[in-house]
């Protein structure tokens, strides 16, 4: 039995992310996939005194916005010490902000990045590594990729020898059953409900912003407040 999962890259996700990173055996990054404005390829939220803010990762796009996640490209290297600066504003309180600032401070002023999907990664596979998530992660142009929606998520999580397919919940919208049942794959929908409420600076509770926030103010203690990383 294999589980896969198969995900656009995120900025700096949420804790509901890495759970489902940990709840599979293959975790495939579907950065073939359209990129799209205003979404969570290039952005993320923080809780700060005044509220939720973005941080957002500047990129080039062309025209329409006809380009896929993984040829996104990055414009300029300032956004990495702004949002290194403003972490420090919101966090430095946070109890655990020293121990997470020893591996976090040097991916955004020690190393660069060109394109997006290369930067998403990046920081996904440092904080897996910290949670102690061994999950593996690829990429979707790894393997071949066939034209329909499901049928291509489903002939995806088959080259990976996939068994059961996690999908999140808002893919009901568009995914057909019927094709991973015709290729004997299971598909199984993530729940992100039910979250329990973890110390948190700054008024009131927010369960939406990127994982940075549990990591700083929970450090090792963050698998209490998640549901398959232990």
């Amino acid at each position: 039995m294999k589980k896969v999962a198969i995900l656009q890259s995120n900025y700096i996700p949420w804790k509901g992310y890495f759970d489902m990173i940990a709840a599979v055996d293959e975790f495939i990054l579907y950065d073939d996939m359209q990129y799209t404005r205003r979404d969570w390829r290039n952005r993320n939220q923080i809780k700060t005194p005044q509220g939720v803010q973005w941080l957002t990762v500047p990129v080039q796009v062309k025209g329409k916005y006809d380009q896929k996640i993984k040829d996104t490209l990055i414009d300029g290297p300032d956004w990495a010490a702004a949002h290194w600066k403003t972490l420090v504003q919101n966090y430095r309180r946070a109890p655990h902000f020293d121990e997470i600032t020893q591996w976090l401070e040097p991916l955004y002023l020690s190393e660069s990045y060109t394109n997006i999907s290369q930067l998403n990664r990046r920081f996904i596979e440092v904080i897996c590594n910290y949670l102690g998530i061994k999950t593996v992660i690829s990429n979707s142009w790894d393997y071949n990729l066939l034209d329909g929606k499901t049928e291509r998520l489903a002939d995806l999580c088959k080259q990976a020898d996939g068994t059961e397919y996690i999908s999140g919940p808002s893919a009901k919208d568009y995914v057909d059953e019927d094709v991973f049942n015709k290729m004997n794959i299971q598909l199984t929908w993530f729940d992100y409900a039910g979250y329990p409420e973890y110390p948190q600076l700054w008024e009131e509770f927010t369960h939406g912003v990127t994982i940075l926030d549990l990591l700083f103010n929970c450090g090792k203690g963050a698998p209490n407040y998640m549901r398959y990383v232990s």
